[in-house]
């Protein structure tokens, strides 16, 4: 679409009784991103109230109309989706605005490939406007969904602010409070938003501008990384009470007991029930699972061993899922597989012919795998000549962990009891003998490779490192997901590739980076942290770095800095090693922190001239051999390195106010 062009939903596809409109964009640094917002407004172009203002505070609508989905990483970015239930709008709203807003004095011409796709209620693309040149301006409207003869259409809009979400939300009647700015203060506006869950009018204080150098004994002091409205509503489990048992030996009784396991078929059909059950009981999880898959917000079954007729055999898939809202239904069958058991191409497609017949919506898959972009798990044919078409979607067994865990440690469900489920589910999960343990085996190639590169026999093309790569890439992904449930925050994989290149293009050429350098490299943006989270495989010497940079305040003395940054890493590993970065250079003084304790000064450069861009921290850890999680797999030493960085460095830093600055300069040198 141009900027401007309109066009009518059912004109494009009949399954538009919902929708994804997702919003995606990518960053040369790698760093850049934005908040999504969606506003409902009536005829008067007005919002009817602040409720009808959904951000990353306030995500989802009530009715169910409106559902912030959060990021998905793609291949050169991410993007950020948004699940709309056309038929839950309510009568009065006309139109539907999606923008996004940028923060901390960022501008979206920083960004690349600023796009918005829209997909209908089985995942087929639908329509999609990039836009061009988006300049110095902190917020925009991508475009609109309005009603007209009672069918929904899209508008391109395009329309930028450079007054960012506040004047975006004041113009359509969203209520803003601006104080005025104090001495040595940047004023920023506050909005005044009220969420389900907190009072009205919740304000938030003004963002500090830099302050003149303090004294090296004042604690740095931290700021917010970007505004929010409220604190969201946190109900963390309370401390187990005492145990009454007579010894640790005594394990606690269990809801899913999972000692009665034997084989595979135990445990696809143990592990389908326990997952369903608890999706039916809580709500919220429930909504959180399906959401993602064009499910709407209503009353939820969930049922097992459906048999289903399919030429002379009926078909028994593991589970069948329907949701019923305003007398309209949603189904999706299941199929579940445990243990690092593969999917079958021919058993999927037999369910994709019956959910096409029988009128269901989807068909959902589960496994310990992990699917990547532009690469499916299993090869099906989907008849383009049938009316009704079903979408099939994937599932790993570490995002249902992960839900479970943002639920349970930092969101809540608003019931004890509800709590107490998940957390038996989440136990079964992570139970040994569940099988349910996520991506756990880098494939058969991952021993030949290893080898290969260290007889220097590997070539570029082989088919083998290819393999690898995409192993590596689910590896991370299952890290991002874990690293994220513990902390109850964003953590995506960052992905610094050249605009428009194709996944398979940049699986290819990461494989033959591979075959030269013997590395495997990804990078992590951790919500909240200084810089990406950057961990290393050199398959030569059997090492994983796990590393981040921190730009160099902008003001301030370097001597200053350093001891600073000795002092906030007082918890932190004696063997860590810290690198001071230097403008033009290859690197600067470099030593461990148990060196550097006593003289930081040594951190400094000899050239007093020379300036300094920042620091760089990095871990070294043997990685396993072995292709598996076992204790001495490389998987369990990737997890555990990145988990023991976080922990003990990452966690003790703060997000220096030139951050982003910083790193654009770095880019350029």
């Amino acid at each position: 679409m141009t900027m401007g062009s309109n066009v009518s939903l059912t004109a494009l596809s009949e399954n538009v009784g919902s929708a994804i409109v997702s919003l995606g964009w990518s960053s040369p640094t790698g760093e850049g991103d934005a908040d999504v917002s969606v506003l409902l407004l009536d005829g008067n172009g007005k919002v009817r109230s602040d409720a009808d203002f959904y951000f990353y505070n306030n995500p989802v609508a009530a009715d169910g109309s409106v559902q912030l989905l959060g990021k998905e990483p793609t291949g050169d970015g991410s993007e950020d989706r948004i699940s709309f239930d056309l038929t839950a709008v309510p009568p009065e709203v006309e139109r539907i605005v999606v923008a996004a807003s940028r923060y901390e004095g960022a501008r979206f011409g920083e960004l690349d490939d600023l796009k918005v796709t829209l997909a209908d209620a089985v995942g087929e693309s639908l329509l999609r406007f990039v836009i061009e040149d988006a300049g110095q301006v902190s917020a925009i409207i991508f475009g609109e969904l309005y009603r007209r003869s009672e069918e929904w259409k899209f508008r391109a809009v395009g329309q930028g602010y450079e007054s960012g979400l506040a004047g975006l939300a004041t113009d359509f009647g969203v209520d803003i409070e601006d104080d005025e700015a104090e001495s040595g203060m940047e004023a920023a506006p506050d909005l005044a938003v009220s969420t389900p869950g907190t009072p009205p009018q919740a304000t938030l204080e003004a963002v500090p501008a830099p302050r003149p150098p303090a004294e090296e004994e004042a604690p740095p002091k931290k700021r917010a990384s970007r505004p929010r409205t409220a604190k969201k509503t946190v109900a963390p489990p309370r401390a187990p009470a005492k145990s009454l048992a007579e010894n640790e030996s005594w394990r606690q009784a269990r809801l899913f007991p999972v000692s009665a396991l034997k084989n595979d078929r135990d445990r696809e059909t143990r592990a389908t029930s326990v997952l369903l059950s608890v999706m039916a009981q809580v709500p919220r999880f429930g909504r959180r699972i399906t959401a993602p898959f064009g499910a709407p917000s209503g009353r939820m079954e969930t049922f097992t061993e459906v048999s289903l007729p399919h030429g002379d055999t009926p078909r028994r898939p593991d589970g069948v899922i329907r949701v019923e809202r305003a007398g309209k239904l949603w189904t999706a069958l299941v199929e579940t597989k445990t243990n690092g058991n593969p999917l079958k191409s021919d058993q999927v497609q037999a369910y994709m012919d019956i959910a096409a017949r029988r009128g269901y919506e989807a068909v959902i898959t589960l496994s310990n795998d992990v699917a990547l972009e532009g690469s499916p798990l299993v090869d099906v044919k989907i008849d383009r000549r049938r009316k009704h078409q079903v979408a099939l979607w994937h599932l790993s067994w570490a995002e249902v962990a992960h839900q479970a865990q943002m639920l349970i440690r930092h969101e809540g469900v608003g019931n004890a009891a509800r709590t107490w489920l998940l957390q038996d589910l989440l136990h079964y999960l992570q139970h040994d003998n569940s099988g349910c343990h996520g991506f756990q085996n880098m494939g058969a190639a991952w021993v030949p490779v290893r080898n290969g590169i260290n007889d220097e026999t590997l070539c570029q093309g082989d088919p083998r490192a290819l393999e690898v790569v995409e192993s590596w890439e689910r590896l991370i992904r299952q890290v991002c997901l874990r690293l994220g449930g513990e902390l109850g925050q964003k953590v995506l994989p960052a992905q610094r590739s050249r605009r428009g290149t194709d996944p398979g293009t940049r699986r290819a050429r990461l494989a033959d980076q591979l075959c030269l350098e013997g590395r495997l490299q990804a990078e992590l943006r951790v919500e909240g942290a200084p810089g990406l989270l950057t961990i290393s495989a050199d398959l030569r010497t059997a090492k994983l770095r796990t590393s981040v940079e921190i730009p160099a305040p902008e003001q301030g003395y370097p001597l200053t800095w350093a001891k600073r940054l000795v002092r906030r890493l007082a918890e932190a590993p004696a063997d860590l090693h810290v690198e001071t970065l230097v403008e033009g250079e290859a690197g600067g003084p470099r030593g461990t922190l148990e060196r550097l304790r006593p003289e930081p000064g040594d951190l400094l450069p000899k050239d007093g001239s020379t300036r300094i861009t920042g620091f760089r921290l990095s871990l070294f850890k043997g990685m396993g051999s072995g292709r598996g999680s076992a204790e001495s797999g490389f998987i369990r030493s990737v997890d555990d390195a990145v988990h023991r960085f976080h922990t003990s460095v990452v966690a003790h830093l703060d997000a220096p106010a030139s951050g982003r600055t910083a790193a654009k300069e770095r880019a350029t040198v």
